[in-house]
C-alpha cells in the first residue's frame, strides 16, 4: 500500500509508515456461492438500479472549470528522524527517537471548503511537517496553520489569511453506488491541477494497517502527490478525499482509495470546534464471514461482522458481547460486512448509545452498549494532550517508559513543532524539562510559564540523550 504524497525520499518515508487502528480488523476473502442450476432464476434485486443513458459521459470540461479553482496544492517543509522512517508512530513513543535531523519537501493536494480559508487535506501530508504553505490555483501562496489533525481517519484541517475563496459543493455519498463515474483532481508528482477519472470499484472497503474507516475504492488514477484532493462524481460535487493507493510499483495500478466525505466533515467539524476529533469506541476485534464460518454459525449466507475478541474491560465487554457473536444490525441498519460496521462506528460519539443486532447460537438477539472512547496510546492521557497553539507546539506528558529512559520524574514530550519554534531551535522529539529553571511536571506546567508572554524562555531539554538549553523569544 502506498500512500498518494508527494514523491520524494522524505515522503517515500511517510508512505512507508505503518497506520494504526483501534480495533484490530481480520478481514477473510469472500467465498463465492455455487452456480444457480441451468434453469434456475436468479432472484430480482431489493431495489432496481436504472442503468445510466446510452452514451451518458461525464463533462469534464465542466468539472474542471468548477471545481479547478478550489482544489490547492499543499507544501510542507520540515525535519525527519532517521530513526522514526521505518515506524514513525514507534518513534514518538520511545525516548530520544532520533540521531540526526534531515531537512526535507513535499507536496500533497487539498481543498477549499470555507470561502474564509478553511482547506482540507490529508493527515499524513502534514504529518512531520514544520512549514506548510497552500498554493491556490491562481498561483497565489499562503502559510498555512494546522488547527488540528486525527490519524485515524487521516484528516487534517489547515486555516490560511483569505477571503471570498472558491470552494467546492458538497456530496452525497449516500448516493454513491459502484459504477459510478468519479473524477480526481490534485498534484500527482506536484503536477497541480491535474485531472483524472474512473468509476467507483467498491463502496465501505476496509483497509487493514491504514485508517479506522471504510473507504471508496476507485480505478481513477491516483498518483504520489494526490494525497489530500477531491474525489468528485459527474456533478462535481467533493464525495471524499484521497488518501492512499495498493501498489506494487510505488505508482498507480488501478486500486485507489477516499475517505467518504460526511467521515471528512464530520472530522472537520470537531477539530474547529475542539481542536481534535474524539473517536468512539467499542473494543471489539471483527472480521468478514466467509461460506464456511457462515455455515458454522448456522447462517444460510454470510451477513454480518463476526466478533473474534473482546478487549477486557472494553464497552463491548461491558455490555456482554462476546467472540463468536456476529453483529447483524446497528441501531436497525443491516450490516453485511465489517465496512458497515465500521462506517457506523466512525461517526458515532464517545458515550452515545447503540443497539447491536446480534446473531448467537443461531438466533437472534440484540444488545445495548454505551461506547467508550478511542485512545491511540493506553499510557497517555488525552486529558493532558493539547496544543500550545500560540507558540505552535503539541505537547504530551512522558510515559513511564521515556520518563525511567531519560532518568527524569517528570517533564513534557514535544510531538510536533511549528515553523517558528523549529527556528528557535526546540524539535519534534524534545523532552522538555524546565522552563526558566522551573521544572516541568505536567503540560499545564508550560502553558501556566507561556500565559503571560515572557520576553524571552529559557528551556531545558532532553535531546538524544544530551542536556541543553534552548533561548527562546517571544514577539
Amino acid at each position: 500500500m502506498t500512500r498518494a504524497s508527494a514523491p520524494d525520499a522524505a515522503l517515500s518515508a511517510m508512505q512507508a509508515r505503518a497506520r494504526w487502528l483501534v480495533t484490530a480488523l481480520v478481514i477473510g476473502a469472500m467465498a463465492l456461492a455455487g452456480a444457480l442450476p441451468a434453469r434456475a432464476q436468479a432472484p430480482a434485486p431489493a431495489r432496481e438500479v436504472p442503468a445510466l443513458s446510452v452514451g451518458f459521459t461525464p463533462n469534464y470540461r465542466a468539472i474542471m472549470r468548477r471545481a479547478g479553482p478550489a482544489v490547492v496544492g499543499v507544501l510542507v517543509d520540515g525535519v525527519q528522524m532517521p530513526s522514526s522512517v521505518n515506524d514513525p508512530a514507534d518513534a514518538r513513543r520511545s525516548a530520544r527517537p532520533f540521531r540526526s535531523p534531515f531537512p526535507f519537501h513535499g507536496q500533497g493536494s487539498g481543498f477549499i471548503i470555507s470561502p474564509d480559508g478553511l482547506v482540507l487535506t490529508s493527515a499524513h501530508v502534514v504529518a512531520e511537517a514544520r512549514q506548510v504553505t497552500v498554493r491556490l490555483s491562481d498561483r497565489r501562496e499562503f502559510r498555512a496553520s494546522v488547527l488540528g489533525r486525527d490519524d485515524l481517519t487521516d484528516v487534517a484541517v489547515l486555516r490560511i489569511a483569505a477571503h471570498e475563496l472558491p470552494i467546492l459543493t458538497t456530496g452525497h455519498v449516500d448516493s454513491l453506488q459502484v459504477g459510478d463515474p468519479v473524477v480526481a483532481i490534485g498534484a500527482p508528482f506536484g503536477l497541480e491541477q491535474s485531472i483524472s477519472h474512473g468509476i467507483v470499484s467498491a463502496l465501505g472497503r476496509s483497509i487493514v494497517g491504514f485508517t479506522s474507516v471504510p473507504n471508496i475504492q476507485t480505478d481513477a488514477p491516483v498518483n504520489p502527490g494526490h494525497s489530500g484532493g477531491p474525489l468528485l462524481d459527474a456533478s462535481a460535487s467533493v464525495v471524499g478525499m484521497h488518501a492512499t493507493i495498493f501498489s506494487i510499483s510505488g505508482g498507480y495500478q488501478g486500486v485507489s482509495f477516499a475517505v467518504p466525505i460526511d467521515v471528512v466533515l464530520r472530522v472537520k467539524d470537531h477539530i474547529v470546534a475542539h481542536g481534535r476529533m474524539r473517536h468512539a469506541y467499542l473494543g471489539a476485534t471483527i472480521q468478514n464471514l466467509d461460506r464456511t464460518l457462515a455455515a458454522a454459525f448456522g447462517q444460510e449466507r454470510p451477513r454480518g461482522a463476526l466478533v473474534s475478541g473482546v478487549a477486557v474491560g472494553s464497552p463491548a465487554a461491558a455490555a456482554g458481547l462476546t467472540a463468536g457473536d456476529i453483529i447483524t444490525a446497528y441501531n436497525g441498519t443491516q450490516i453485511d460486512r465489517t465496512g458497515d460496521l465500521l462506517g457506523h462506528l466512525s461517526l458515532a460519539a464517545p458515550g452515545e448509545r447503540i443497539r447491536l443486532g446480534l446473531w448467537r447460537a443461531r438466533g437472534a438477539g440484540e444488545l445495548t452498549v454505551r461506547l467508550g472512547e478511542a485512545t491511540g496510546d493506553d499510557d497517555q492521557s488525552d486529558a493532558e494532550e493539547t496544543d500550545a497553539q500560540e507558540l505552535g507546539w503539541h505537547l504530551r506528558p512522558l510515559t513511564n517508559q521515556e520518563r525511567e529512559s531519560l532518568g527524569v520524574s517528570s517533564g513534557v514530550w514535544v510531538d510536533e513543532v511549528a515553523h517558528f519554534s523549529a527556528q528557535a531551535g526546540l524539535l519534534a522529539g524534545d523532552a522538555i524539562l524546565s522552563i526558566n529553571l522551573k521544572p516541568v511536571r505536567s503540560v499545564q506546567d508550560v502553558l501556566a510559564a507561556v500565559r503571560g508572554r515572557p520576553s524571552h524562555l529559557a528551556l531545558l531539554i532532553d535531546r538524544d540523550g544530551v542536556r541543553l538549553f534552548i533561548p527562546m523569544w517571544l514577539e
